[in-house]
């Protein structure tokens, strides 16, 4: 599948003569990944109001030398009361930007990886405690801030209303989108995500379950599609040509009567439409109600069948975490890259051992060049030290 249109510019190599398909190059348009293997973003409920922390100097530090083709940064609110905690990353004013601004000049003469952000809103899912403090909401009485979403629907029926959000809240919104947009190319961000997915915002917007709205933003698939498009198109524009913009989605809600794969397509071809670079294919998040069938790469046929559909990159993710699984995926063609999260923090050089296991090699910094293990010697490539 290759499509070289300004919209969506990315290509694919034979794998018959560029070895494993999972260490083949992706090219994004102008951004070209060494290979198939994504870091997908992971919360590290560790900034300091919003800024980032040595905390992200040591995680995204140590990721960038793990041989992966793309590291995304976690989910990074547009707005203080966008951030799922109280810990979240933020990209909303210059303090945010000049602490983000300050890990990635430290970490990029360390790999040259290219870097990635993924930027959302939490909606309201937000002003929840972090996942060792329990994760529920936070009341405004003990810290937290009053959620919004597209409807005055909680997550949980115990928790109180978030507040609808009209049209000026609305453009309010999408402008602080572009704002982060402008920010991330000023901090020479390589791509963007944006995150409509796991129950947040955008996805609230999508979800009949969290979308009750009987205006031009609710009820019918168009009106539910329209803020997240909206946002979508706004971003595109101030973001440079050159550099891809993709998107994550909740594949599905897991629940009767919720989003699922079928409405995903339409919106799939929606954002292709307008300039997507890519779709991250994840699923759940906005109910509680969700039934999951969980399994080795549970969420790839939800990949998969979006990629049949549409003429533009699809990310597989979820439980993903043998070599052999990951270029089995790409082989088979369900989807044109692979993501690990959880399996990258437990194994943050599993893209070294995918090397070894495929019989392939990764590129590590010199300083790393003599750990691998003598039966593994070409692992890093040809390498040759000095005698002394």
């Amino acid at each position: 599948m290759t499509n070289t249109s300004a919209s969506a510019q990315f290509s694919v190599p034979k794998p018959a003569e560029t070895g494993p398909l999972l260490f083949t190059p992706f090219r994004l348009r102008s951004l070209e990944l060494p290979n198939r293997i994504v870091i997908a973003p992971m919360c590290q409920y560790s900034a300091d109001d919003g800024r980032a922390t040595d905390w992200h100097l040591a995680h995204l530090g140590q990721l960038a030398m793990s041989g992966a083709g793309l590291l995304v940064i976690e989910a990074t609110a547009v707005e203080p009361i966008g951030r799922i905690t109280a810990g979240c990353l933020g990209l909303w004013d210059d303090d945010t930007e000049a602490a983000l601004a300050r890990v990635l000049k430290a970490i990029r003469p360390m790999a040259s990886m290219p870097i990635a952000i993924q930027l959302g809103h939490a909606g309201r899912k937000g002003s929840s405690g972090r996942p060792w403090e329990g994760g529920q909401l936070v009341s405004q009485a003990d810290g937290g801030w009053q959620p919004v979403g597209p409807s005055d629907v909680p997550h949980l029926p115990t928790e109180s209303a978030p507040r609808a959000l009209d049209a000026a809240g609305l453009a309010a919104l999408r402008d602080r989108f572009v704002d982060a947009t402008r920010r991330s190319a000023r901090l020479g961000i390589d791509a963007i995500e944006l995150h409509v997915a796991h129950g947040y915002l955008l996805h609230e917007f999508l979800s009949p379950i969290a979308n009750h709205r009987t205006d031009q933003w609710g009820g019918s698939l168009e009106n539910r599609m329209r803020f997240p498009l909206e946002v979508f198109e706004a971003m595109r524009a101030v973001w440079p040509a050159d550099k891809p913009l993709g998107v994550r989605v909740s594949a599905t809600d897991w629940v009767e009567g919720g989003w699922d794969i079928e409405q995903t397509v339409v919106f799939a071809r929606a954002l292709q439409a307008r300039g997507c670079d890519w779709l991250d294919v994840s699923s759940g998040g906005v109910s509680p109600a969700q039934k999951i069938a969980l399994g080795p790469g549970y969420q790839v046929p939800f990949a998969e069948r979006v990629r049949a559909e549409v003429d533009m990159p699809v990310i597989a993710v979820g439980l993903i975490t043998e070599a052999q699984q990951a270029e089995s995926i790409l082989a088979n063609g369900q989807a044109d890259l692979v993501a690990l999260a959880r399996g990258l923090l437990w194994n943050p050089r599993w893209p070294w051992h995918a090397a070894a296991a495929l019989g392939h090699h990764v590129s590590v910094p010199h300083q790393y060049w003599r750990s691998q293990p003598r039966e593994l010697k070409d692992v890093f490539g040809p390498i040759t030290f000095g005698a002394r």
